[in-house]
């Protein structure tokens, strides 16, 4: 899925529609805050939503339902990765250089955050066969020896 670029006026009404994620116009108009837009302006900006394919619509009788085709998570990675990569040099590291350095993210969180991804598990080591030790420490009987260790068993508890 293409994502496309978002007017900052388009971004703030998405960011009304995700809380939604299903909606028709009149709940646009009661859900936004004040000062309130126009309802024609209100209905300019789904249908261009709609062309850049942010949302869907059904049309129920007369009206259409819009449900939201891009979700937040998508259209934030988007952000992150064109941020990334106009400003940062496609480097993970320059991004969090830059977010230490302006104090927006503090180096015990990334060490929170680091720490909580680490999980130490158990690891079972299986032991080597050693089966040239194990004949000589514990050799096997034969059937008859067995017999014998039973008899001088019997003869030891008769005594």
């Amino acid at each position: 899925m293409k994502i496309n670029h978002l007017t900052s006026a388009e971004e703030n009404l998405m960011k009304l529609f995700w809380k939604l994620d299903s909606f028709y116009l009149k709940d646009i108009m009661e859900q936004h805050p004040e000062p309130k837009p126009h309802q024609n302006t209100v209905s300019t900006y789904l249908k261009i939503l709609v062309e850049k394919g942010y949302l869907s619509t059904v049309k129920e009788g007369r009206i259409f339902r819009y449900t939201v085709t891009v979700p937040v998570e998508e259209y934030k990675k988007f952000l992150l990765k064109e941020l990334t990569n106009n400003f940062f040099n496609n480097s993970g590291k320059e991004i969090l250089q830059f977010l230490v350095n302006e104090n927006l993210i503090s180096q015990n969180d990334l060490r929170d955050y680091f720490d909580l991804k680490i999980e130490m598990k158990p690891v079972k080591i299986k032991q080597p066969k050693l089966l040239i030790a194990e004949e000589i420490l514990n050799p096997k009987k034969s059937k008859k020896e067995k017999g014998k260790d039973k008899d001088k068993k019997k003869k030891k508890k008769k005594d």
